[in-house]
């Protein structure tokens, strides 16, 4: 874990799409590959981005069997959670999916993951019990929303895990907000917070501009102002990160 608190709660300041700007003029990984891959549901947007490190849990409701099989997987469970740094996201691989036999979150999992420095989860799974989920301060990305909790239970923990078509190892960090969410490599995460905010700032000062301050210019004269901000864009990226940004 690279990054102070101060640098997350800066990272929280810019949603997802502007962080993945920043990471992608950094980043030697394939722009392609990072974010979720399939569709999420954020249940808590007014609750804004979640900044954390991934702990990993993976869990089938619909099998009777697992409890039976290790009755102290939730303390176990629980004892790894609590052995690592905060803040945290969960990421929880649900076996059913597509279905929904239960949920492996409620009004209780989220207190007592909250207690342990949790701010969150991903889940490809699903959630019930919103409302108390809310008032515990616990965001939810997950699938859907369901009734029961069937027999949730930790299957396998701090592991590789996949949700929504992206793998997530325990430690990595997640930025993650109502569009998605972002992996972040640790390689790249030390000089994440200056190019989301150099990117921000050039986008600000470039393109946007010429979008805006379109009163009273002829149309061939607009095309050809945001032709020259998109390459004043691209320059000032080149110059920064040694890579063309591309508007």
């Amino acid at each position: 874990m690279t990054l102070t608190h101060s640098e997350l709660l800066q990272l929280k300041r810019w949603n997802t799409p502007s962080v993945f700007n920043g990471w992608e003029q950094i980043s030697k990984h394939d722009r392609r590959t990072g974010f979720n891959l399939e569709e999420t549901k954020d249940f808590m947007p007014h609750m804004g981005v979640m900044v954390g490190y991934a702990v990993t849990v993976v869990c089938e409701p619909s099998n009777p069997d697992h409890q039976t099989r290790n009755p102290n997987a939730q303390v176990e469970y629980r004892e790894y959670i609590a052995s690592i740094p905060g803040p945290k996201i969960v990421v929880v691989q649900d076996l059913d999916k597509p279905y929904a036999y239960g949920s492996y979150w409620g009004e209780v999992g989220a207190n007592m993951h909250r207690s342990l420095g949790c701010v969150g989860t991903i889940t490809d799974g699903a959630i019930r019990d919103l409302d108390e989920m809310n008032n515990a301060g616990f965001k939810a990305i997950a699938s859907k929303m369901c009734i029961g909790h069937a027999y949730s239970w930790p299957v396998r923990w701090n592991c590789e895990v996949e949700v929504f078509g992206t793998t997530i190892k325990p430690g990595q960090l997640i930025h993650a907000d109502k569009h998605g969410f972002l992996v972040i490599p640790e390689e790249d995460q030390a000089g994440l917070l200056d190019a989301t905010r150099f990117m921000d700032k050039n986008e600000c000062d470039t393109v946007i501009t010429s979008g805006r301050n379109t009163a009273g210019i002829e149309m061939n004269a607009l095309l050809q102002g945001m032709k020259e901000a998109g390459n004043q864009f691209g320059a000032a990226a080149q110059a920064q990160f040694g890579r063309k940004g591309e508007w």
